[in-house]
């Protein structure tokens, strides 16, 4: 079995993991385990799927795409994968038995702390190809050091205020911003222009690529305006999300010439998982707009549906949207095989009603409409679609030879 062949099944046990422990909550809202605590599993499927399947699969993408083949086949990329899958499968364990305590504190900094090691591996050895994509991939990396500065925060942030305290949760919340509309995001974005063969428009790179950064920066102003009362807050927030949008107007500019073409080498499945991951985008970038009224801005965070939905949103359908459509265009998952078509079609079922739920139940409680009728019930029937999903795209990629 090939390193690239275990690394990904490796990852997609991860998603699988975060996802089952997803799964199990939604139970517990119909039939309460008492063997389980609701908030560490929580910790657990939030950890696992950020650092499990996020952070490993991007991993192994950037090695693919960004370190030329003489140096991704050094040993040290293949020890830092399993290592880092140490760390990970230390939180699965940790997590839901503990929650936040001893070890899966040291199984988290471990982690953060091969994530330096990564870090320092990609900018030494990565293509030095001063291409757009490459730069992207860059600065999402300094994305990444920056958003680890909120962690190291945590701990005298409880020993000196509390876990209450406004600095507390500001650093989660700084810790969280970075790490995906920072490292994430532009990660993905990074891999997704490299995709694209012929040559991108070097300005309208360069002003999607500044007002992208400069955004990124601006915008962790709106999750520190729920514990900091400061209208100032609101304009920098407003200002960043208003570049974000021009941002993404050049990011389409710039596209546009090759939009064509790129998606005539697409099939079916593929073109269908890119246009989720687009639609999830426009989506995200359209949902931030409406945070620059006041009142919409305030219920954003306060009713718990969207705050789900809006996470949801960017991991499953942008994120991982963007991951699946690569991994399919490049041919890492493949596209003949029907159990892997059939797990991409009820992943993406799956995820589409699970956010028409949330959203649609969180609107409910906006209007103070109450809950919509069997609501947990059909959240979790259709969160059964995203497992089976995965499972049937696991089973694929295992057969394939």
């Amino acid at each position: 079995m090939n390193s690239q062949k275990s690394w990904i099944l490796c990852c997609f046990f991860n998603f699988l993991i975060a996802c089952v422990f997803g799964l199990l909550m939604r139970f517990m809202y119909l039939f309460p385990l008492d063997l389980l605590n609701y908030s560490f599993l929580l910790h657990a499927h939030s950890h696992v799927a950020m650092l499990g399947w996020v952070y490993m699969i991007v991993y192994v993408l950037v090695v693919h795409f960004f370190i030329p083949k003489e140096k991704s086949q050094k040993p040290i990329y293949n020890r830092l994968f399993w290592l880092t899958e140490f760390s990970v499968i230390g939180m699965m364990i940790a997590f839901p038995i503990q929650g936040y305590a001893l070890f899966s504190i040291v199984f988290s900094t471990l982690h953060i702390l091969l994530s330096y090691v990564f870090c320092r591996l990609v900018w030494k050895d990565s293509l030095r190809d001063k291409s757009p994509s490459q730069r992207l991939l860059l600065v999402s990396i300094l994305f990444m050091i920056l958003s680890t500065f909120g962690v190291w925060c945590l701990g005298p942030a409880v020993s000196t205020l509390g876990k209450q305290s406004a600095f507390y949760q500001i650093a989660i919340q700084f810790f969280l911003h970075f790490q995906f509309n920072g490292w994430f995001i532009l990660a993905i974005l990074a891999l997704f222009l490299k995709q694209f063969q012929n040559k991108i428009d070097e300005v309208k790179f360069k002003k999607f690529y500044f007002l992208m950064v400069v955004s990124t920066l601006l915008t962790v102003c709106f999750p520190v305006r729920w514990f900091i009362e400061n209208d100032i807050l609101s304009y920098i927030n407003g200002l960043g999300v208003l570049m974000q949008l021009g941002a993404f107007f050049y990011f389409y500019k710039m596209l546009k010439p090759q939009i064509h073409h790129f998606k005539s080498t697409l099939d079916k499945i593929t073109k269908m998982v890119y246009g989720l991951a687009l639609c999830s985008l426009f989506l995200k970038v359209g949902i931030q707009l409406l945070t620059l009224f006041p009142n919409l801005a305030e219920v954003s965070h306060q009713i718990r549906n969207f705050v789900i939905g809006f996470i949801h949103l960017t991991t499953l359908g942008i994120i991982t949207g963007f991951l699946f459509g690569i991994m399919l265009q490049n041919k890492m998952l493949s596209a003949n095989s029907s159990s892997l078509k059939i797990g991409v079609k009820s992943f993406i079922l799956g995820y589409i009603a699970t956010e028409v739920l949330l959203f649609l139940q969180g609107w409910f409680f906006f209007f103070g409409e109450g809950s919509i009728p069997a609501y947990f019930q059909s959240i979790l029937i259709f969160s059964i679609l995203l497992v089976l999903g995965l499972v049937l795209m696991m089973s694929s990629i295992i057969k394939r030879k």
